[in-house]
């Protein structure tokens, strides 16, 4: 959303985005209107209640302003049992109800066996009800389409987009110098991870094959890490405490500097496995000369030939971690190119936005397509 407004270019959309806040409210924000959801501390429930509060200011802000053929976007599918309803309301405005399935939520390891079973009932009824999905990933349709077939589910393909522009900090900028010397790395001298610390991000393969490769470069981890459970288990089971290499940093949530750091990595490593067009991938691609991805279907789709990719087999990460070490210039330079080009031809933020744009503008029409 922050994209598809920062990108607008059709005066004649209103995007209203719902935001999670402490206390309800508005503001405007890249001309639209943004409006809070105050959301009480329940556990993994909270998500479900922010949706459904969401929802519910939508059709009260439709009713009151008599808004004709509004379109309700709904990212991610949590609320599926009370989906049908929500649609019903929304009819009564001749609305569409669009919703992004993102991945696959069922599947993430961090979700107890009751909470991933509700999360795929959920997602079916989601897809039972929405008038039409709009899907990140190629693979992410195809899944859909064949799943719930026998709900005949409308789809189209949308992805995330990112930007191929260097960043504003300049190799010798103080915060960056200060974030270097604090975690005790050097430009081009690291391998480096970003992304949320969670087991199906597959953290363990990826330390375990870094501390079986022969080099000298560092591990720089950019991710929300808190010494609880899954740590200690990453601690007991690969010992990687004990390789002075590999530097947990943290979070680096300001967008110049993680662009900079991203930019002097020696490559990128990226192990995401569960969901659709990750954007994380998408900013590694614009910024990152070399990237070694996790050959699964979602990181081919994005990646093609402008990275490389491996496996979960014992040897595999290493072996190609080695082989990035030892790039030369031109090695480096020739996938570089490759990857922004990838970048600009399939998901640059203004492609993304435009394709929006001529989606709403259809379904505002009457007619909602497939593609």
């Amino acid at each position: 959303m922050e994209q598809l407004t920062r990108h607008k270019k059709n005066r004649g959309i209103r995007y209203h985005v719902a935001c999670t806040a402490k206390e309800n409210g508005e503001f405007e924000y890249q001309g639209s209107r943004c409006f809070k959801i105050k959301v009480p501390q329940i556990g993994p429930a909270k998500a479900i209640w922010y949706d459904l509060a969401a929802f519910a200011n939508c059709l009260s802000y439709i009713r009151a302003n008599r808004i004709k053929n509004p379109i309700v976007y709904v990212l991610a599918c949590r609320i599926g049992p009370f989906a049908g309803w929500l649609k019903r309301r929304l009819k009564k405005s001749s609305g569409s109800f669009l919703v992004n399935p993102d991945g696959h939520e069922w599947m993430r390891a961090k979700w107890s066996a009751p909470v991933r079973a509700y999360w795929k009932f959920s997602e079916r009824l989601m897809v039972k009800h929405a008038d039409l999905l709009v899907c990140d990933s190629k693979n992410m349709q195809s899944y859909i389409k064949k799943d719930y077939r026998r709900y005949k589910p409308k789809t189209v393909f949308l992805a995330y987009g990112a930007d191929v522009c260097k960043s504003a900090l300049s190799d010798s900028d103080k915060g960056l110098s200060a974030w270097y010397e604090s975690n005790g790395l050097k430009p081009g001298e690291y391998f480096l991870i970003v992304g949320r610390f969670v087991p199906e991000n597959n953290y363990e393969t990826m330390l375990r094959e870094f501390m079986r490769a022969k080099t000298d470069k560092k591990l720089a981890v950019i991710t929300n890490a808190q010494r609880g459970p899954f740590y200690r288990r990453l601690e007991e089971s690969t010992g990687f405490v004990r390789d002075p290499r590999i530097v947990f940093c943290g979070t680096v949530y300001e967008e110049q500097l993680l662009k900079k750091i991203r930019e002097n990595a020696c490559a990128y490593l990226h192990g995401h496995e569960v969901g659709g067009t990750n954007p994380s991938l998408l900013e590694a691609l614009s910024s990152t000369q070399v990237n070694l991805l996790l050959d699964v279907g979602f990181n081919r789709e994005v990646g093609e030939d402008a990275a490389l990719y491996w496996t979960k087999k014992t040897g595999s990460l290493s072996a190609l971690i080695e082989q990035a070490a030892s790039f030369g210039p031109k090695e480096k330079d020739a996938l570089g190119c490759l990857a922004k080009e990838r970048i600009r031809t399939a998901y640059s933020h203004e492609k993304i936005a435009g394709a929006y744009e001529k989606l709403f503008g259809r379904i505002a029409m009457g007619d909602i397509w497939e593609t």
